[in-house]
């Protein structure tokens, strides 16, 4: 096992940023309205085991459809791409479905808001550069993070205000940005050599 803690925190800002779990805070706070109580620890928890199975099993399922971990990059670097311009340019691009108040914990929370496709297609770009048991790392610590802004997501709300979090995700879509374009330039160079 070899721990590289720069790959750690690279993997970590990088599904930070993806995640976004900060700039999801009026969202998370809408679902407590509508719901009534979020289940933070099981939201974190089947988030953080949908990501680690996606890093293990993503590869093999592409290869069960005949797609490369680089086409797949490339792919993902188009979703993070989009995601970025969602945050600065404060649009949405993508339709949000109806909650059911049972399972808000897991859908929409845990799956696809948390462990969504930008996520998981961010694990396989991932993968294709830094050491799994790095990512895994990365994943833990994000868990943890997703837990604790959960569980204090209104204090969070009340600190930061709106502009405060409107500032946070733009912020996260620039460095979201930068990765999109270093990751679509990477995997593009090899699959042209």
């Amino acid at each position: 096992m070899q721990l590289n803690f720069k790959e750690i925190f690279t993997a970590f800002m990088v599904l930070f940023a993806v995640i976004d779990i900060v700039g999801n805070i009026p969202i998370v706070i809408d679902l407590r309205k509508k719901v009534g109580h979020i289940q933070s620890e099981k939201a974190a928890f089947i988030a953080g085991i949908i990501m680690t199975l996606f890093l293990f099993l993503g590869k093999s399922i592409l290869n069960l459809i005949g797609i490369d971990v680089n086409s797949f990059a490339v792919a993902g670097a188009f979703i993070l791409f989009f995601i970025a311009l969602e945050m600065i340019l404060g649009i949405t691009l993508y339709k949000q479905e109806e909650t059911n108040p049972v399972t808000a914990s897991v859908f929409p929370l845990a799956f696809p808001l948390i462990a969504g496709p930008g996520s998981l297609t961010t694990l396989l770009s991932l993968r294709a550069e830094f050491r799994v048991e790095n990512i895994i790392f990365a994943i833990i610590l994000n868990v943890v993070v997703i837990y604790m802004v959960l569980k204090t997501s209104s204090k969070i709300e009340r600190f930061l205000g709106a502009n405060g979090i409107n500032i946070i995700r733009k912020v996260f879509g620039v460095v979201l940005l930068a990765i999109a374009v270093k990751l679509f330039a990477h995997n593009i160079k090899i699959l042209f050599h």
